[in-house]
């Protein structure tokens, strides 16, 4: 009797192992296909000044209704394919809310080469938070809560600066988004790692939007300390 009882706890144990690889690596290539909209996103943006020709005010309105209701779209249709292209249209749209940025940056003599270097410091972040997420083995719940509220004061300080335009508050929310979203990055792969997170396409959305703001963040540090002006 124990020993069938033994042996039912481990097929148990087993598969919910194999549903948590499973939803990990179903959401590393969701994460994967995601790239192709933003850049494409990014790169109609820089070609047609779409966002350039938008006050800051206006593309700020624009990106806060479109991202938040597209998010509403892919946590309605997370459980259908609906939900993966719900995804991509959020990916696309918010490569479309860089591009501001991205052709800033492409407007430095080195802007080329920051970009890429932003790209592969965001993957070496991304890369250090999966390995030490497999590495934990405490329970990272409690940080939920911290996290939110610090990306929520991020956000109103975000807002706030839109109006103030300083230089020195830019640049101490551009520091604290990296040490949040780097540390929301954690959290997130860790919760998909435990069991936490059992939807592959709510998960790819939580990791894209930590790593979208590392690069962004990464991509405004390095114009304003390392561009080079023409």
């Amino acid at each position: 009797m124990n020993e069938s009882l033994q042996t039912s706890y481990g097929y148990a144990g087993n598969g919910l192992a194999v549903d948590r690889q499973r939803v990990l690596r179903n959401t590393y290539w969701l994460l994967a296909l995601s790239l192709v909209p933003t850049v494409l996103g990014a790169w109609i943006g820089v070609s047609t000044g779409f966002m350039a020709k938008m006050g800051m005010g206006a593309s700020a309105l624009v990106f806060f209704v479109g991202a938040f209701g597209l998010m509403f779209v892919v946590e309605k249709t997370k459980n259908s394919s609906t939900g993966v292209v719900a995804l991509l249209g959020f990916t696309f749209f918010m490569g479309l809310m860089l591009s501001r940025l991205v052709a800033q940056v492409l407007g430095y003599r080195n802007g080329a080469s920051l970009v890429m270097t932003a790209f592969g410091g965001t993957s070496a972040i991304f890369f250090a938070m999966a390995s030490l997420s497999t590495i934990i083995k405490r329970d990272l719940s409690f940080m939920g809560k911290f996290l939110f509220v610090g990306a929520i004061v991020l956000m109103i300080a975000g807002i706030a600066n839109i109006f103030l335009q300083s230089s020195a508050l830019m640049l101490t929310i551009l520091v604290l988004m990296l040490g949040v979203f780097s540390a929301f990055l954690l959290y997130d792969i860790k919760r998909v790692i435990d069991g936490g997170e059992t939807n592959y396409i709510s998960a790819t959305l939580n990791i894209y939007l930590d790593l979208y703001n590392i690069f962004q963040s990464l991509l405004s540090l390095l114009g304003i300390f390392g561009g080079e002006r023409e």
